[in-house]
């Protein structure tokens, strides 16, 4: 394994570039619209003599962006220190910053704490619900990185991890518990699960020469993509439900449509004995799903 390099010398705009690409921030988008949901639903369900511009608050709205990016952005660099040593031997993951030497492991696990903190401090100045929760959320995203070791179902724990985006968005507004958001993020999780599944088959030799757990792993490629496929009905299924249950406008349901179309469109790209477009189907696919299905439903939500 190389060396890792100083990177003190970059400049800062290179040492930016350097953390985004370390954390995928671009990844960013798959749970970050269902967070926009979220704040959507709590801003509405403040709504009762007062209209929703009295209520909307753009700093609450800032911090709700930050609390999203730093949880992520924690995760995320953990997730690869903790892995820097299988990122190493496996050739499809040498590349990237830590084990090719671009970013120190100590740097980022710096990098992990700072992001902790200042999640947990962006949430105090949310309301006290969102702070002591913060410790709940930080601990699942975190935890997630372990589960490769020891448990097949790593991927319901990300999923878990991911899907804390819309219900955390709807507390920071309202401070309580509904319905209507737990639906989606209960759409988030079995959709976060079912593509992350699609994503490990790439990996089934190498997570099983390393006794890494994954459903690739214990169950095999053909039924691992049978798995992802229950998931990602269960996705769709949560998402008209809560079509259902929030009675949102009929823009809601060309948001559904074409979520279900992406859902079917990644299961098609991918073949147990052609694995060449999981990187399609993982990060564009999903992607537009999920910018495209928030617009509609913010869309709906506001003509309701």
């Amino acid at each position: 394994m190389s060396q890792a390099i100083d990177n003190t010398t970059h400049s800062p705009f290179r040492k930016i570039g350097i953390y985004l690409s370390l954390v995928k921030f671009s990844h960013t988008v798959f749970a970050m619209p269902f967070a926009f949901i979220g704040f959507v639903l709590g801003v509405l369900s403040l709504t009762g003599q007062r209209s929703p511009k009295e209520i909307f608050s753009w700093p609450l709205l800032v911090k709700m962006v930050l609390c999203m990016v730093f949880a992520r952005s924690a995760a995320m660099a953990f997730n690869r220190y903790l892995d820097r040593q299988f990122d190493a031997l496996n050739p499809r993951t040498a590349v990237r910053e830590i084990p090719a030497g671009v970013v120190k492991p100590g740097s980022a696990l710096a990098f992990t704490i700072a992001n902790c903190i200042l999640f947990v401090v962006t949430t105090f100045f949310i309301n006290m619900l969102c702070f002591y929760l913060s410790f709940v959320a930080l601990a699942v995203v975190l935890f997630y990185s372990y589960t490769k070791r020891f448990t097949a179902l790593c991927h319901v724990v990300l999923g878990v991890g991911l899907a804390l985006s819309p219900i955390g968005a709807y507390l920071s507004v309202t401070g309580v518990f509904r319905l209507l958001p737990l639906l989606f993020s209960f759409s988030v999780l079995t959709w976060v699960a079912g593509f992350d599944i699609i994503y490990a088959l790439q990996d089934q030799g190498f997570d099983k020469n390393h006794k890494l757990h994954s459903i690739p792993v214990r169950l095999g490629l053909a039924n691992a993509l049978k798995v992802s496929t229950v998931l990602h009905v269960l996705s769709f299924c949560f998402v008209f439900s809560a079509g259902w249950v929030g009675g949102f406008h009929w823009v809601y349901w060309l948001g559904v449509a074409f979520y279900g179309s992406m859902l079917v469109y990644q299961h098609l790209l991918v073949k147990p004995d052609d694995l060449s477009k999981v990187n399609i189907a993982f990060a564009n696919t999903n992607g537009i799903a999920s910018v495209v299905f928030a617009t509609f439903t913010i869309a709906s939500i506001l003509l309701r």
